[in-house]
């Protein structure tokens, strides 16, 4: 686990070595990221000995960073310990279910980290700006996701709560860019479009939504999200201080002598078979 001189020792390295316009300079961020990427994979190693239980909450308006965070956290441990769920609209689900009975279905068994790209929040965010919910199931919902929460903990289930905060120009200047690269377009939904002027609307909502939301049991933390690379290393450091994990220790492999049994000629003959085409 990272100790609080280490993280100390992190942050001025941070602040020390910024690139242009202030901008986290590129080699350091990887440094950084591959350091906490090893924690991670400390962490990962804890949470299956422990037969953990972990939920990572991502949450925040069109464009904040989520896709990218679940990038760099995933992508060095195993995807049989962390497993995304992304859930669609109700509409796509062809058998009617409680609104809760969707994401408990995702819960994590023994041994797993699952992290909601977006949770049964979507109740209080864009359900209820865009009016897909009636306003009487938003206010029941927020009545009583705290208790449902606290259920959680006090079941043994480590929740962690995140909320991406993006800038008003940052959004709009993604959101552009998704618009003119062929490679991002698929991230504009029709959805994203419809919620882009609706600005004060989201604001209201996420302010309402944290007044009956935080607390104790499971806290919102904010994570400013404009600078990407910041925003990415701050999450991960963030997360790996709400998980008590520690540094499982394993017997270093070595590798078994390789049996001549059965030994025959068995390169292929390139010949014989068929190849990909060999275009690049």
């Amino acid at each position: 686990m990272m100790t609080a001189h280490s993280h100390s020792n992190f942050e001025k390295a941070l602040k020390k070595n910024n690139g242009k316009n202030g901008k986290l300079d590129r080699k350091v961020y990887e440094k950084a990221l591959e350091n906490l990427q090893v924690e991670l994979c400390r962490m990962q190693e804890w949470v299956k000995k422990e037969e953990a239980h972990v939920i990572i909450i991502l949450e925040g308006r069109d464009t904040a960073g989520k896709s990218g965070l679940i990038k760099v956290i995933k992508e060095r441990v195993s995807p049989r310990v962390f497993r995304v769920v992304a859930l669609g609209s109700p509409k796509e689900d062809r058998r009617a279910k409680l609104f809760m009975q969707r994401y408990i279905e995702q819960f994590p068994v023994a041994g797993e980290v699952v992290i909601f790209d977006r949770s049964w929040y979507n109740r209080a965010g864009v359900e209820r700006v865009l009016e897909l919910t009636p306003e009487p199931q938003v206010k029941k919902f927020l009545d009583n996701v705290a208790q449902f929460e606290r259920w959680l903990t006090s079941s043994g289930i480590i929740l962690i709560k995140l909320w991406l905060e993006v800038s008003k120009d940052e959004q709009e200047r993604r959101l552009r860019k998704r618009i003119d690269d062929p490679m991002r377009q698929w991230k504009l939904s029709p959805m994203d479009l419809r919620s882009f002027s609706k600005w004060y609307d989201y604001s209201r909502a996420r302010d309402e939504m944290f007044e009956a939301s935080d607390h104790e049991a499971a806290p919102w933390y904010v994570l400013p999200s404009d600078d990407k690379k910041r925003a990415r290393l701050n999450a991960i450091s963030h997360i790996l201080s709400r998980i008590p994990y520690e540094n499982i220790k394993h017997k270093r492999p070595e590798l078994p002598k390789r049996s001549n049994k059965g030994k025959y000629a068995d390169a292929l003959d390139f010949e014989k078979v068929r190849l990909v085409p060999s275009i690049y």
